[in-house]
């Protein structure tokens, strides 16, 4: 085995490395920016937009719809 595939290894291998690494930390910057900008929705959302709906929000109400929206992202 020569050392120019040796070198041809070991490059290949650390730009695998790198190239891993860089994604990662783009795909974690990408998905910061994107929680920041569309928060997932809480109780306390849920609770605001019933009232300016009109409805008296109960914990009831919250709870099925919550139970109600968390179902639907599973499928």
């Amino acid at each position: 085995m020569s050392l120019g595939i040796v070198w041809v290894i070991v490059i290949a291998i650390l730009a695998l490395i790198g190239g891993v690494a860089l994604g990662f930390f783009i795909a974690r910057k990408y998905m910061m920016n994107y929680l920041k900008k569309n928060p997932p929705i809480n109780e306390q959302m849920l609770r605001t937009l019933m009232m300016q709906m009109g409805q008296k929000p109960s914990q009831k109400k919250i709870n099925q719809m919550m139970r109600a929206m968390n179902n639907q992202q599973t499928k």
